[in-house]
């Protein structure tokens, strides 16, 4: 009998709240695996635990090499790309030095009391409209662009542009390959004007700042800040939208937990980071690594020129590590979950996000400890073609 084609990959889900049923197999039978990507191309998945957070960090797997004309790349955005997200070192040590400190968790605190006032108003209006009302439109969706917007000095005005080009821009599908390097090209001139406005009217905000950013006698080109710009403006709306809508989902499903987390900021904290392992909320293939030679990887070989995506939802639920990891537990220590990724490569706004979600579900159950869900999780529709799957909507009434 011929040998069966690798499985394709990203696996369905009927529900994207929950993990796949290949992930509990794969990480407890075989952690190394071969799929095929969306362009038909095969990659190694790395499911458990130990090997995904040694692709993570193990230079040798590296980012960089998945851009370069002709390479195995996950997504389409990720072809030719400059971006300190896709760079390898010494690029990457180089851009991360430059622009780390206004990522500082001192700097994200500081930002703290503005996020809650974005929330708070933004709750005034829907409550104002009353119930029902969709959670996904009225707070998962504007609190991330409003607060990336005015962090980077980016007209409010912009926000509608700016979704629909990073949706284009994070499909998976490879036949769009032309639309994405189409919105990618607007939102390139759009940052290219808005820091030539920048130069010539400086403000109190991160564009501002970064082109004035000096090490040594360093400095960001205008390529570079562009290139940071686009990549701050996605990370920050995209992932944090997505995190904010599986996170109040499951948190509704936990009403014992929903109701005390508005009035302890330590349990608050414990919550998220219990949410950030749990939620099925990260990308895949935005994760994908290209061995610069051949490694060995939990006993298996993987040649130089493969591609390895490190499966951090899959990993952070490995037992190994997570005791009852299909279990949303506050008692235990998740401080080892891979969410945010790990190395190098960890997420530059990783203490941002969390003051966003600590702040939003915080204001939530204070406010609407009434809260519910109007649908099943079977009824949710999902966004299906993207890196980060998110609801459409959560339809919610108090």
């Amino acid at each position: 009998m011929p040998a069966q084609d690798p499985p394709c990959f990203p696996f369905a889900a009927a529900n994207l709240l929950r993990p796949p049923a290949e992930y509990a197999r794969l990480v407890r039978e075989e952690p190394i695996s071969r799929v095929t990507l969306p362009s038909g191309e095969l990659a190694w998945l790395a499911a458990g635990y130990e090997p995904a957070r040694t692709v993570l960090s193990d230079l040798r797997f590296s980012k960089q090499a998945s851009t370069r004309p002709g390479a195995i790349t996950g997504l389409p955005i990720t072809e030719g790309s400059e971006s300190i997200f896709s760079s390898d070192p010494p690029a990457h040590t180089r851009l991360r030095r430059l622009i780390a400190g206004p990522f500082r968790p001192r700097n994200a605190e500081a930002l703290r009391p503005r996020i809650e006032r974005l929330t708070d108003d933004l709750l005034d209006e829907m409550e104002r409209k009353g119930p029902p009302a969709d959670l996904i439109s009225h707070l998962a969706m504007p609190l991330p662009i409003t607060v990336i917007c005015e962090l980077l000095g980016v007209p409010s005005e912009d926000a509608p542009h700016f979704r629909a080009w990073t949706d284009t821009m994070l499909s998976l599908d490879p036949s769009r390959r032309g639309e994405v390097r189409t919105a990618m090209a607007r939102l390139w001139a759009y940052f290219g004007g808005l820091l030539e406005h920048r130069r010539r009217h400086p403000g109190d905000d991160l564009l501002t700042k970064l082109l004035r950013i000096r090490d040594e006698g360093d400095r960001l080109d205008d390529g570079e800040l562009r290139t940071l710009g686009m990549t701050l403006l996605t990370g920050g709306y995209q992932i944090l939208a997505t995190h904010l809508g599986h996170g109040i989902i499951h948190l509704l499903r936990a009403p014992e937990v929903y109701h005390r987390v508005g009035h302890d900021p330590v349990l608050r904290a414990q919550v998220v980071t219990e949410l950030l392992r749990y939620t099925q909320s990260g990308g895949s293939l935005g994760s994908l690594r290209i061995a610069l030679e051949d490694v060995e990887l939990d006993g298996t070989l993987i040649k130089a020129g493969e591609a390895v995506v490190p499966l951090i939802n899959a990993a952070n639920r490995d037992p190994r590590v997570f005791d009852l990891p299909d279990e949303l537990r506050l008692s235990r220590d998740p401080g080892q979950h891979l969410a945010f990724g790990h190395g190098i490569h960890r997420c530059l706004g990783a203490h941002l996000a969390r003051v966003q979600l600590e702040t939003t579900i915080g204001a939530l159950s204070r406010r609407l400890p009434a809260l519910r869900l109007l649908v099943g999780e079977e009824e949710l529709a999902w966004h299906r073609a993207s890196t980060f799957h998110r609801p459409v909507k959560v339809p919610v009434s108090w």
